[in-house]
């Protein structure tokens, strides 16, 4: 099993839930986070005076699946978050021991 963790603009969640569930993978976590790579933050205005804003708001999904799946679901995330502008985000792959769903005891894929 694996665990995929993408960073992605706000603006494109729906887009990528809609693109996952036509995949038929419907199932994910998505956190709020902060950040920045090449993208390295803005500088706003404010009342006249500018500041700059190191930490832009992501949000990071987290799927696990099939060894299988991996390269489908990347793909999909990655057509349905792309702007073509810096700051789209990033795709993580992870390996992933085991797994466990609480209400049954099932373990290993068919958990997932």
């Amino acid at each position: 099993m694996k665990e995929i963790r993408a960073i992605i603009r706000p603006e494109k969640l729906e887009d990528v839930l809609a693109a996952l569930e036509a995949a038929g993978h419907p199932g994910l976590t998505v956190s709020q986070v902060e950040g920045h790579g090449r993208q390295a933050g803005l500088t706003e205005q404010f009342r006249g005076r500018e500041y700059k804003v190191d930490l832009l708001p992501k949000l990071e999904l987290r799927i696990v699946c099939k060894d299988e799946e991996v390269e489908r679901l990347m793909k999909t995330i990655a057509e349905a978050a792309r702007t073509g502008e810096i700051g789209d985000g990033k795709i993580f792959v992870y390996d992933v021991l085991d797994a466990m769903r609480i209400r049954s005891g099932e373990r290993g894929d068919v958990a997932v």
